[in-house]
Parts: C-alpha cells; sequence; structure tokens
C-alpha cells in the first residue's frame, strides 16, 4: 500500500510540472503507467527504457535535452545514487523490491506491506492520476496481476466485453481476453529499436478507445496493430519451436535476433505448463539473457543460489525474474538450476 499522502504529492508534482521528464520500462505496465501521466499532463517527454541494471548517468544526456523541472522513474527496479546526485526533484513509482536511496521521492507499495504486496505500478499510477481506466487495467493484466474490484468494475461498465465476468486469475486474463490482447500488442510494440518503440507510445498517447486498436477503426488503431501483427508472426515461429518434455525444466536458447520476446514466450509457455520451471534464453554478444518462470517453484531464490560463484546477474519477482549469464558459465548456471529442481 502507497500512503494517501504520497499519492497526492506525486500528483500535485505531476500537475504543476512545466516540463516533465518521464522514464519508464519497457513493458505493458511501464507503457500503461506513463500513457497515464502523459494524459494527466500532456507536457510530458516520454524516454524508454530498454536496458538491463539501473537507470544511471548515461541516461543524463536526456536530461540535459529535456531540462526538465521534474523527473518521473516508473516500473524501473533500479536507480543509480550517482545520477540521483546530479539531478533534482525527482520522483519514482515503482513496485520492484524496495530501494534505500538518497535525493528521491519514492513511492513502492512493497515499502509499507513489508514485501506482501507488489501491485503492479500502472495501478498505482491509476490512483494518481484517475484519467484512463482501461490503461490501467491493460498494465495491470499485463503485469500477470487483475485489475482491483473498483477498476473492474469501471472497465465493465464502459468496456463489458474486454475482461468477462467468469475471468477470476490473472494468467486467463493475460491469455483468454481482450484485455490480455491488448496487452500482448503493448508489449510487442515496444520491441525492436528505441525510436520505432517511442512512436508507437505517441501514438498511443491519441488513442481514446481500446476498440480503436482491437477493431483498427482509426488510423491510429491501425498502425498499433499494424505494428503488432509484424513481431507477432516471429513470436508465433519461435514459441511453435519449443518442445515440451517429461523433464521438469522447459529451456529454448535463440540466436541473436533484433527483437527480444523472451519475457512474452516465458509467460505462455508457464500459462501452458505450469507445474514446469520455464528458461527462455536470447543469445547476444556472448551472454545469455534470460526471463525465468514458474509457478510450481519460487523462480528468486533459485536464481540467486544458480549466479553464486559465477559472473552473471539476475533478479525480479518471487516467480517471475530476469538474468543475464555470460557463456562461459551458462552450463554451469544451468546445473545450478537443474540440481535445485
Amino acid at each position: 500500500m502507497i500512503p494517501t499522502a504520497q499519492i497526492k504529492k506525486l500528483r500535485e508534482a505531476l500537475e504543476t510540472s512545466a516540463r516533465p521528464l518521464i522514464f519508464f520500462d519497457d513493458d505493458p505496465d511501464g507503457l500503461c503507467s506513463f500513457l497515464q501521466f502523459y494524459k494527466l499532463n500532456p507536457e510530458s517527454y516520454g524516454v524508454i527504457y530498454k536496458r538491463a541494471g539501473p537507470l544511471d548517468e548515461t541516461f543524463l544526456n536526456k536530461v540535459e535535452e529535456v531540462q526538465p523541472d521534474a523527473i518521473f522513474i516508473l516500473d524501473i527496479a533500479q536507480v543509480s545514487q550517482d545520477f540521483l546526485n546530479k539531478v533534482s526533484n525527482v520522483f519514482w513509482l515503482d513496485h520492484h523490491a524496495p530501494q534505500t536511496l538518497k535525493k528521491v521521492t519514492y513511492l513502492n507499495p512493497m515499502v509499507k506491506s513489508k514485501g506482501e504486496d507488489n501491485s503492479p505500478t500502472s495501478l498505482w499510477a491509476h490512483k494518481i492520476t484517475n484519467v484512463s481506466n482501461w490503461l490501467a487495467c491493460v498494465g495491470t493484466v499485463g503485469d500477470w496481476h487483475l485489475p482491483t474490484k473498483d477498476m473492474r468494475k469501471d472497465l465493465e461498465e464502459e468496456y463489458p466485453d474486454l475482461l468477462p465476468k467468469n475471468i477470476k486469475r490473472p494468467e486467463d486474463a493475460l491469455f483468454g481476453s481482450d484485455l490480455g490482447r491488448l496487452a500482448r500488442m503493448f508489449s510487442f510494440i515496444l520491441k525492436g529499436h528505441n525510436k520505432l518503440a517511442m512512436t508507437c507510445a505517441k501514438v498511443l498517447t491519441r488513442i481514446k478507445s481500446p476498440y480503436e486498436i482491437l477493431d483498427q477503426s482509426s488510423s491510429q488503431g491501425k498502425y498499433i496493430h499494424k505494428q503488432f501483427t509484424k513481431v507477432n508472426a516471429m513470436y508465433e515461429e519461435l514459441k511453435n519451436s519449443i518442445k515440451i518434455t517429461d523433464d521438469p525444466l522447459i529451456l529454448y536458447n535463440y540466436e541473436h535476433n533484433k527483437t527480444s520476446l523472451t519475457s512474452d514466450l516465458s509467460n505462455e509457455i508457464l500459462y501452458e505448463n505450469p507445474s514446469k520451471f520455464i528458461i527462455i534464453s536470447r543469445f547476444r554478444n556472448g551472454d545469455h539473457k534470460c526471463s525465468l518462470r514458474s509457478t510450481k517453484y519460487e523462480v528468486l531464490p533459485i536464481l540467486k543460489k544458480a549466479l553464486e560463484g559465477l559472473s552473471g546477474y539476475g533478479g525480479g519477482h518471487l516467480h517471475a525474474c530476469g538474468a543475464n549469464v555470460p557463456e562461459r558459465d551458462w552450463k554451469q548456471f544451468l546445473e545450478n538450476i537443474k540440481e535445485q529442481l
């Protein structure tokens, strides 16, 4: 839970900012959080964050370029203290493992709940902005959560067919509803080069209804649907190449591709195989960039133990993590995972 006073403070900061700079994560939760902030303050300048590791000093050039009077960081798990030391008036809204840093107003439901509440950033963005319930629901479902009762009630009144009443589980919402279909679209249009991803984000700021995208009823909706279709073709090809055996571990490697689809693939393979431990790896520049998922096993402690003594790194949520493992440590990393399973 985030205290009401903090929510009010962040809203006031966003509303009164003349030139807000917003860094946001490259997934549906991060994107939908940005879109809600933008709708409250259309003067916002967005920067998509597509890197592993912390938001650091390499992004100071954007601060210099935009000259913001306030900086907002959305759904990004780590921020460098060196970056914060060189900027001012920073607000950080997140739901990953709590951080303790200086020179930032930090909002995270995990803090007050002692790690129990990791509800998505887009849900909290809705509490802060109250501008677009359907966008908040897309981001929430895209992050493997269900909307709150109030959000779902409002969604049913305005868009009753997006999330059927009989859907009670986050995974069914993500893979068995039009709301989940939108979440996948939002995920896929963020793939590839930053310039194209930001173009798609800007197009989304002009869309008022989800049906513009689903029914391709506007030029903006057609554009988003077209970009999604291109990536989806690659996704389906990769998915059809994954082989399922009796082994508790499902491991799939694919070579460097301009588009990273590990997170999306691991989510859907987990949905179809809930008793398995999933590792989807993309090999690039000598490293295996992985998405790890499981509902049966606790992924985070298994990952941390598997990385002990190795030069890779990783982290995330209890049942969903990301990792980067050099080729020289890859075989040992897999052995460490298998031993624990």
